[in-house]
């Protein structure tokens, strides 16, 4: 399963996921499988690491900075985008790289060049890194794809053409008391930021919180994947529903490649009947413990697609999961 995962966080990142993002976070979750990000063999290093964010499924998990009221607590769109880095040195722009693992990433430098200042208008002598998501409007199909695989052409004419933008969230070293603050410089600065209302125009898959100022964001200290000041509420609206798994076939696709597909006592799902799901692989069949006879969940990935996530025992009441609503976030 660790090769497969790791093999799915390759393609995630290059732009042609295999699997939904939130079938990844269960197996994930499944699997203590923490790893962020794919590495780079021809990449570069990035100057400060690429810290991910930690995910809070429920805010009764969150961490126990985020219910003390003394404290500037602030939100924004979690985009859901390909993660680059900027470098600026003495205020020109020298490196862009895209995540990688959070250590080492891929130089797409000329690309980058056409979507944001290659100088700064402020004074800022040093290096200064500054971290953000490139995205691509929502009305384009597979949104998130198409921005991160425009970041793997190798034509510049091409890339040019294709509707991306980046937003920024993030800059190292501090300029200012508070993040908040420090976006609105960078706003005037001539980036566009996650504190504007990007969420209206690109996808987002959660909500990101954290200490708004930056000296009790960094007292909370970092693990060696996240800060601690921050973390990412995410869930997702996709309806599920109980079934029962009565049989599996087989299919074969137009390329030659052979499923399994569940056969399911029919449920209905939004406005669609659900009798059959897919099982991807004969691997997923042995991580989910399925059989013949055992109650599943089933949830249609994409609003489309019908796909098991989890065997159900019998004698338990099912519990929330990341795929039900989430709850107002008293307008964040």
């Amino acid at each position: 399963m660790r090769e497969f995962l790791d093999r799915a966080c390759k393609l995630y990142y290059e732009g042609t996921p295999i699997i939904k993002d939130h079938e990844f976070d269960i197996l994930a979750k499944k699997h203590n499988y923490k790893k962020v990000g794919h590495t780079v063999t021809d990449g570069v290093p990035h100057h400060f690491p690429m810290r991910s964010l930690q995910k809070v499924f429920d805010l009764n998990d969150a961490p126990t900075w985020y219910y003390i009221k003394a404290f500037d607590v602030v939100c924004s769109p979690k985009l859901d985008g390909a993660a680059v880095s900027i470098l600026y040195i003495n205020g020109r722009l020298e490196l862009a790289l895209t995540r990688g693992d959070g250590k080492i990433g891929k130089d797409v430098t000329d690309k980058l060049k056409l979507l944001v200042p290659n100088k700064l208008n402020f004074n800022a002598p040093g290096i200064i890194q500054l971290t953000g998501e490139i995205v691509a409007p929502k009305e384009i199909a597979n949104a998130r794809n198409y921005a991160a695989g425009a970041l793997n052409l190798k034509s510049i004419a091409e890339f040019s053409c294709r509707r991306v933008q980046f937003v920024l969230y993030g800059a190292e070293p501090n300029r200012k008391e508070y993040w908040a603050e420090e976006m609105d410089s960078y706003g005037h600065a001539g980036f566009v930021t996650v504190l504007e209302a990007v969420d209206i125009t690109y996808p987002t898959d959660g909500i990101v919180y954290r200490l708004n100022e930056f000296a009790k964001h960094h007292m909370q200290g970092f693990t060696s994947q996240h800060p601690k000041g921050a973390f990412a509420f995410k869930s997702n609206k996709t309806e599920s529903a109980i079934s029962t798994l009565r049989k599996v076939v087989w299919q074969v696709g137009k390329s030659g490649r052979i499923s399994p597909v569940a056969i399911l006592d029919p449920v209905k799902i939004g406005d669609a009947e659900i009798s059959r799901a897919t099982l991807h692989n004969i691997k997923i069949i042995d991580e989910l413990d399925l059989e013949i006879g055992c109650q599943v969940e089933v949830i249609r990935s994409g609003e489309i697609i019908p796909r098991i996530v989890r065997r159900v025992d019998e004698d338990t009441e099912r519990q929330p999961t990341e795929y039900d609503e989430w709850q107002d976030y008293n307008g964040c």
